[in-house]
């Protein structure tokens, strides 16, 4: 006796479904590609065409320096890279990087960001003997990735006379030790009983450009300053607060715009620790700022939070350092 014989099927349409009425439906489409196993399905509200967004290369790490690269840089779309030609791929020449119009070269990821974390480095020098040394600062993101560092420039004979009140210039540099920012801070008052000769700082980006000031406007009570554009028109304003001594808590500078109103971002002095706070200089500080803020203002930012650390939270030797617009 032979065994049954069934039709083939697989290559048959499926049923039609009849439906009340006495009509039929086409069955639902077969998915493209389908899912494989129904056991491992995509879970609802999944989206197979997601596309992740491009990565954000931290200054010094892109394919211009010798990093992967990413589509904006001619590299392959999607998570994973392209096979190169040592695994049987087709070589493909990469695009050149094409860096944001109105953008110095160098500050491209400060696009991208909202806020910037600044660490000043102990000097050990200082914190034993007292004598002053070039100030040293690490520029982080809110992960704590380093993507910038200054380092002050100036003579013993200023830092250890003049004090706070020095001027120097500094160097913002990224991980491939490029300069991108230059900070200018020429020797002024910071009293309140002198109001023609208050502390002011040049911006420039590249070295050589200026894109703004930091001006600080006299008040009788309140540290207050006008962040400006090349040409000296002002943009935005920063007020502190009466008393800037943080006492075991942060130290808020509140960021508005040239009318003044509701705040926009801030820079905060944060508490370091009691050992810290006692025993050295070293200061850490948090700017935010709006993102989509122009990028030459968020370098503005930057030299605003050098010139408040060297006004109010510098110490030189065994000077106090200065908590009001008064002294």
């Amino acid at each position: 006796m032979s065994a049954p014989v069934y039709p083939d099927i697989s290559n048959q349409a499926p049923y039609s479904m009849p439906q009340p009425g006495g009509h039929s439906m086409a069955p639902y489409p077969v998915p493209q590609g389908g899912y494989g196993d129904p056991s491992k399905a995509p879970a609802p509200g999944f989206n197979m065409d997601y596309n992740p967004p491009p990565v954000m290369y931290q200054p010094g790490q892109g394919p211009e320096y010798g990093g992967p690269p990413g589509p904006q840089y001619g590299g392959p779309q999607g998570p994973g890279p392209a096979p190169g030609p040592q695994y049987g791929g087709a070589a493909e020449a990469m695009s050149p990087a094409v860096a944001p119009i109105g953008v110095p070269p160098g500050l491209e990821y400060l696009t991208q960001i909202d806020q910037i974390l600044i660490h000043q480095k102990v000097e050990l020098l200082e914190a034993f003997i007292g004598f002053e040394t070039n100030n040293q600062y690490e520029i982080k993101n809110s992960l704590g990735q380093k993507i910038y560092k200054a380092k002050e420039k100036n003579d013993c004979c200023t830092r250890n006379c003049c004090g706070s009140l020095r001027s120097f210039d500094m160097k913002i540099k990224d991980n491939t030790d490029r300069e991108v920012i230059r900070l200018i801070r020429p020797f002024r008052c910071v009293s309140c009983w002198c109001p023609c000769c208050l502390q002011e700082m040049e911006v420039q980006a590249p070295p050589g450009t200026t894109i703004g000031y930091v001006k600080q406007d006299w008040h009788p009570c309140l540290p207050q300053f006008s962040i400006q554009g090349a040409n000296k028109e002002t943009l935005m304003k920063l007020d502190g607060p009466c008393f800037a001594c943080n006492c075991c808590g942060d130290v808020n500078f509140e960021l508005k715009g040239k009318d003044g109103g509701k705040p926009i971002g801030r820079i905060s002095k944060q508490w370091s620790g009691l050992l810290k706070e006692v025993f050295t200089d070293t200061d850490n500080f948090g700017i935010q700022f709006p993102l989509d803020l122009d990028v030459k203002m968020k370098a503005v930012l930057m030299g605003a939070c050098f010139l408040i650390d060297f006004m109010f939270f510098e110490k030189v030797g065994e000077a106090n350092q200065r908590s009001t617009v008064f002294s």
